[in-house]
């Protein structure tokens, strides 16, 4: 099977070795997404619900590019500096994949990469459509 890694442009890839999505032929594999732009500024600094929506903004980019769409996804891992917040993390969480109901993980953890991250989320997917053009 093919390996597709898909990037999303940022300098952190190349310095810690990762991609922000692998997809092996049905199975793609968001990364530790966090809520930072491109330029790594901190998207919702204090506000857990705005960054899990930034957040789930740039996953459903990476399944895009993968060929996959929200539907597909059946695993999700939220990681939490704070699990008071798991209420608006949850909702924004219900707001993409409500209707998908992927098997979730929510846990608190004491820190992320940087202070001003309150969340970071995995998602996998299993691509079980085909979709136009796609040969895999």
């Amino acid at each position: 099977m093919e390996r597709q890694n898909i990037s999303s442009g940022t300098p952190w890839e190349s310095i810690a070795g990762y991609s922000r999505a692998v997809r092996v032929g049905q199975f793609v594999h968001v990364a530790g997404t966090t809520a930072a732009d491109e330029n790594g500024t901190v998207i919702g600094v204090n506000d857990p619900y705005a960054q899990t929506v930034h957040i789930f903004n740039k996953i459903e980019a990476a399944l895009a590019e993968a060929g996959a769409t929200p539907a597909d996804v059946v695993r999700t891992r939220m990681y939490v500096t704070n699990i008071d917040d798991w209420e608006q993390i949850s909702k924004a969480h219900s707001e993409f994949l409500g209707t998908v109901r992927p098997a979730a993980t929510l846990v608190e953890v004491s820190k992320l990469i940087t202070p001003e991250f309150l969340v970071e989320i995995e998602v996998d997917a299993i691509i079980t459509k085909a979709i136009a053009g796609d040969a895999s």
